[in-house]
């Protein structure tokens, strides 16, 4: 399976309101509960009001689009970098998973990833609506 590294400075963060957030951004993600609105974004994009922030995020996604009736993509992942000790931030759209792991973390698990069996490229691709 390939794994492509993306080349953004992330941020996790609470907005304040869905008309603080630039929708036309290269890359954001946005989940709405009855409890808060999470966004997840390039650092330089992260709105000015935003009510909370968890800089220093980097991340990968696993090159799709994946078909739905696959099973146990993410957990595995997941487990690889958890006996690495690395804990992750998953987020999925429909085509593909995405998994953010802490800035300083980045090239550790990458590195048990591709032991793992993983294939890592640098992405390539030109972004959504571009």
């Amino acid at each position: 399976m390939k794994l492509e590294r993306l080349p953004h400075a992330l941020t996790v963060c609470k907005a304040a309101s869905v008309q603080d957030i630039d929708l036309s951004a290269d890359f954001c993600f946005i989940g709405k509960t009855d409890e808060e609105l999470s966004l997840v974004c390039r650092t330089q994009d992260v709105p000015e009001n935003a009510l909370a922030r968890d800089d220093g995020w980097r991340a990968f996604r696993i090159q799709g689009p994946l078909d739905f009736s696959l099973i146990g993509i993410l957990s595995k992942l997941s487990a690889v970098l958890a006996e690495n000790g690395i804990g992750i931030f998953a987020t999925s759209t429909y085509n593909t998973d995405y998994i953010l792991v802490k800035a300083e973390n980045l090239d550790r698990a990458l590195e048990a990833l591709e032991r793992a069996g993983y294939e890592i490229e640098a992405k390539t691709h030109v972004p959504y609506g571009r």
